[in-house]
């Protein structure tokens, strides 16, 4: 089903892209893991899709058909409203913190194998992860331009040199200083 479905929950009724309502409405139920939230199920019928011009674009099913699975109403209000929270630059400001502790947790784990202990006893692997740890700064260090340079930006990826090679314009948020 495309982003575009309406559902409303006072009727209890999905509303598809193409003008088509939902037939049933089942739930809430209980997912299979105790962490996720309960799901709500709409289905539709097969006289419904089956006829359908944009069937392939919304379910991938030959023989039965759409069935859409979403969060109860506060949930999906809550969710709205975390999204849109997103957006706004403050919350940008506090998540580029994360990001960048993210990044760092990244490279270690999987440039610098944190994952997998090689010692026994607490003492000898908080030793190796303060080693790696050390190293891996050495590493960012030695990547740094010397002190009054200006550092180069990222070398284009393969991507980004056939946009180049055949005329097509990189989108705006691709742009380095220098273009």
């Amino acid at each position: 089903m495309t982003r575009c479905a309406h559902t409303d929950f006072d009727r209890r009724l999905v509303t598809c892209p193409q003008g088509e309502t939902s037939a049933g409405w089942h739930g809430p139920y209980p997912t299979s893991s105790p962490t996720a939230a309960p799901l709500i199920v709409a289905r539709f019928t097969k006289s419904q899709c089956r006829p359908c011009p944009v069937r392939t674009r919304c379910t991938t099913t030959t023989d039965s058909a759409r069935t859409v699975g979403f969060p109860p109403r506060e949930l999906r209000d809550l969710q709205l409203q975390v999204r849109a929270e997103q957006q706004t630059p403050e919350w940008q400001a506090r998540y580029a913190v994360r990001s960048g502790a993210e990044g760092t947790i990244n490279e270690l784990a999987h440039g610098h194998g944190m994952r997998r202990c090689r010692y026994r006893g607490q003492q000898k692997a908080h030793l190796q992860h303060v080693f790696t740890a050390i190293a891996a700064n050495i590493e960012r260090l030695s990547r740094r331009p010397p002190a009054g340079e200006v550092p180069s930006s990222r070398p284009p990826t393969a991507f980004q040199n056939y946009l180049d090679q055949h005329g097509i314009p990189r989108p705006r948020a691709w742009r380095s200083a220098r273009d």
